[in-house]
């Protein structure tokens, strides 16, 4: 077994959640915070690709469906850090957006994230320490045309954040969000065909000309990069940074 998954890491003895952890930026989490000590549960809908991450890492796997709101009521989390990284993405105009979809992309992204903090929270209070990670983005922060589910979600759960941060304050929790711009996952590579349907250009000018316009650096984020950034926000190091949201967007917002 690795040194990691033998628990020697700065994260040893810290139980992690990840959400959405099957692939993408979900699993480079699950990969980092493993390679710190943590024993990792790994979180998603697609119960296969979560139990092979959770093979991988030497972790475990929840297959969950975050739509099923009404299960997560009555849960209870023994987990130390939490992940809120799962999501998913509908590219519309308001006037055509499919009000099942709107609520979809609420219910994942803000009401399952919110019913997670609330399970976790008694044990976080109970030992006087906890790491809540909402996985946000640029568009916690900034709007785009045609996501107004996505930024509606995300703007929300940078409030639930800062509330959380407010109120586990006093018991050794911390809440922050991590604000990344477009990361090379396969969430944003299926955005990329739709953004080239809704602006009426080919794919190959959507990076260039759609989602990397105001970038100062001119690429996509690696799942990598914010990985490394939630296991700092995990660490001791940042006991004192709560309530915040930290942007990783190559310039975009600057």
């Amino acid at each position: 077994m690795p040194e990691s998954e033998a628990g020697t890491g700065p994260l040893a003895g810290r139980r992690a959640l990840v959400t959405g952890g099957a692939g993408g930026l979900g699993a480079a989490c699950a990969r980092a915070l493993a390679a710190q000590g943590a024993h990792v549960i790994v979180a998603d809908r697609d119960g296969a690709g979560a139990a092979a991450v959770a093979a991988e890492i030497g972790g475990e796997f929840w297959e969950v469906d975050l739509l099923d709101t009404a299960a997560l009521e009555s849960l209870t989390l023994q987990v130390d850090i939490l992940v809120n990284n799962a999501g998913i993405q509908t590219i519309s105009p308001i006037e055509d957006f499919d009000p099942a979809a709107f609520r979809r992309i609420l219910a994942i992204m803000l009401e399952a994230p919110f019913l997670l903090i609330r399970a976790a929270l008694p044990h976080m209070y109970a030992q006087g320490y906890g790491r809540i990670i909402n996985m946000s983005s640029i568009h916690g922060l900034r709007a785009s045309a045609f996501k107004s589910a996505y930024v509606a979600a995300k703007h929300g759960l940078e409030g639930l954040s800062k509330v959380t941060a407010l109120e586990g304050g006093a018991h050794g929790v911390t809440s922050n969000c991590v604000n990344p711009g477009y990361v090379r996952t396969p969430l944003v590579e299926g955005q990329i065909a739709g953004q080239a349907a809704t602006h009426g250009i080919p794919e190959d000018r959507v990076l260039a000309e759609v989602m990397l316009a105001k970038n100062a650096i001119k690429r996509l984020i690696e799942p990598e990069e914010i990985a490394g950034l939630v296991t700092w926000l995990a660490s001791d190091q940042a006991a004192m940074v709560t309530g915040a949201a930290h942007v990783m967007d190559g310039g975009w917002s600057a």
